[in-house]
């Protein structure tokens, strides 16, 4: 096995592995607690070897908004088609933060790629958090915010956006700074696609603070950027990690396979 970072903030690149022959994911998910994302290439995982890699790592959970695909309800498409503008999850953000109990991690397996384009920047939150100064932290130090799933737009899928008149609207108060709970680290927890206002305050009241922790949290200097092929794999920290993939590829086909992994309540 071979370690190569891709980016000075976070992530790497994991070689020499077949992932249908893990037994023991110890040393991998030691390497992803420290470089928050891992990626794979190569990957050729049937469904059933997709979820069966899902579980040595936790709990695969059902997305809220979209079914998953026949026999395996926890993978989800992430599909964009030649005709479409719009993809899914367009925008920085952290999955789900909107539920009380968001996830831990996600994972998305490459099946069709653009011939160019079709990226996904990742985001360090511990990094966002470690270089805000003294007095904002102090000034953080407490607050809540509130996320709510009606903000979320621009991360929604197709089936979201047809069947939006029969969607539950999820909404949940979470720490602006949040604990990791297995590296103690703390990372910044707010992201522009969900997170609303801080809890006790209005929006407007928000807007300015929050305007500003999401501009600095997505510095050049704190992210990374994968570039798939068909077989990647790229497996992210949802407690430490934002992540925005990049629409520049009109009129070609992407079609990833999603697992979301069961989590915490943030603290």
């Amino acid at each position: 096995m071979k370690i190569r970072k891709v980016a000075g903030a976070l992530g790497a690149e994991i070689t020499g592995v077949d992932l249908r022959e893990l037994t023991d994911a110890s040393q991998l998910r030691s390497l992803w607690l420290e470089h928050l994302v891992l990626f794979f290439r190569d990957q050729q995982l049937t469904p059933a070897q997709y979820i069966a890699f899902a579980r040595r790592w936790g709990q695969p959970i059902e997305y809220p908004f979209v079914k998953g695909i026949e026999g395996f309800p926890e993978i989800i498409e992430v599909k964009k088609l030649e005709h479409e503008r719009v993809n899914f999850g367009g925008i920085w953000h952290s999955d789900t933060a909107y539920l009380e109990v968001p996830p831990m991690a996600s994972m998305l397996l490459a099946r069709e790629v653009p011939p160019h384009g079709g990226d996904t920047l990742f985001a360090n939150m511990y990094l966002a958090y470690e270089t805000l100064s003294e007095g904002m932290k102090r000034l953080l130090e407490g607050l809540k915010a509130v996320n709510t799933s009606s903000r979320a737009d621009v991360s929604r899928t197709r089936e979201d956006r047809v069947n939006s008149n029969e969607q539950k609207e999820y909404s949940a108060e979470h720490p602006v700074v949040r604990t990791h709970p297995e590296t103690g680290r703390k990372a910044l927890y707010v992201n522009v696609a969900h997170t609303a206002r801080f809890a006790g305050m209005t929006e407007a009241e928000s807007a300015p603070l929050l305007g500003y922790l999401v501009q600095h949290q997505v510095r050049p200097e704190f992210t990374c950027r994968f570039s798939w092929q068909p077989g990647s794999i790229a497996l992210w920290d949802n407690r430490c990690t934002q992540h925005n993939p990049v629409n520049d590829y009109h009129g070609y086909r992407r079609l990833m396979h999603r697992i979301t992994l069961a989590g915490e309540r943030p603290r």
